[in-house]
């Protein structure tokens, strides 16, 4: 195996590690809507393009990543708000 072959493995290798360890950590992970501050959310369901839009604290339609299984003892929803 020449060097390219080598270094193309390695990082074929880190690639598939670094994967592996978001999608775990993804599944630790709950989007809890309702708890971000203004400009603090992760994301929405369809209020505004993303994270960090979020223009009032607490926005219902807004969610905050939390540790799985917290999102109800911090008074959030597991679910986006209709309006």
């Amino acid at each position: 195996m020449d060097h390219r072959m080598i270094t193309l493995a390695g990082s074929f290798a880190t690639a598939l590690t670094l994967l592996t360890a978001s999608v775990a950590q993804a599944a630790d992970k709950e989007k809890c809507y309702g708890i971000a501050l203004k400009g603090q959310n992760d994301c929405a369901s369809g209020a505004h393009a993303c994270a960090g839009q979020s223009t009032v604290d607490f926005d219902k339609s807004s969610f905050k990543e939390v540790a799985k299984g917290t999102c109800t003892t911090i008074k959030g929803s597991l679910k986006p708000h209709k309006a």
